[in-house]
């Protein structure tokens, strides 16, 4: 069944059919979902999520572009959180200087303190980092060292892929990997190993190709698991089997 590691389904683009399309994911392949959090507002609506349904679990964190939010008191609140069952992650963290919402020292801060929450409940990690590749690496090395985790959206070079994956990081791919102008992406996962690849949506946002510029739905992931599947040279279920399985390591569900 296909794992989506990285979804939205808080946000307010499914109010009026969440539920209908929810509950057609088991027929549409969909075995699990982690619905991960962007910023303080998301977190209650992925309790109800998680509790709600049994195949989607959640991940709590504050996007860079939302972390002048954050202070101890909401910082503290997000301990307990991740504390709860079904919480299998911090994210999604890190830098994005695309936006440039937040200063990049405030960013840089919260992104530290994301990080050392992780390690201090034994979590892994969804890094976002846009417009940003040099710094989130150097972050990286000196605050993630030993997390497990994923690099959300992944859009750098072949060469840095590999760090991350000599690191023990997985490289989350979406729709953008079906994109025609997404030649660098398309390197990358020729390249690495497929036991490095989770799916992920990110949905409602960057739906794959013959969808692009709709509202995206996990429902979706079959586009990017047959791409995946020809720059490989595999067939499509050894990509489902194989992401799959890696999502559950990643997620600590083995």
């Amino acid at each position: 069944m296909i794992f989506d590691t990285h979804a939205h389904y808080d946000d307010e683009q499914f109010q009026e059919d969440r539920e209908e399309l929810l509950n057609s994911m088991h027929e549409g392949g969909v075995g699990t979902i982690v619905n991960v959090g962007s910023d303080i507002a998301s977190w209650e609506d992925i309790r109800s999520l998680v509790r709600k349904y049994p195949f989607i679990y959640g991940a709590a964190g504050v996007h860079p572009d939302d972390v002048g939010e954050l202070n101890e008191e909401n910082f503290a609140r997000l301990r307990e959180i991740l504390k709860e069952d079904k919480f299998v992650a911090v994210g999604e963290i890190g830098l994005d200087y695309y936006w440039d919402h937040e200063s990049h020292d405030i960013q840089k801060e919260w992104f530290i303190r994301q990080l050392g929450l992780a390690r201090e409940l034994g979590l892994p990690v969804i890094i976002h980092s846009r417009d940003a590749a040099l710094d989130t690496f150097e972050i990286m090395k000196e605050y993630a060292d030993g997390l497990d985790g994923v690099i959300h959206c992944f859009s750098s070079s072949v060469e840095m892929a590999r760090e991350y994956v000599k690191r023990g990081f997985y490289i989350g791919v979406g729709g953008v990997v079906t994109f025609k102008n997404s030649k660098k992406l398309k390197e990358v996962v020729a390249d690495i190993p497929l036991e490095s690849i989770v799916l992920e949506t990110d949905c409602p946002y960057l739906a794959p190709v013959p969808n692009r510029g709709k509202r995206n739905s996990s429902l979706n992931l079959t586009y990017v698991a047959q791409t995946i599947a020809d720059l490989k040279g595999v067939n499509y279920d050894a990509v489902v089997s194989q992401t799959e399985a890696n999502a559950r390591k990643l997620y600590h569900m083995d």
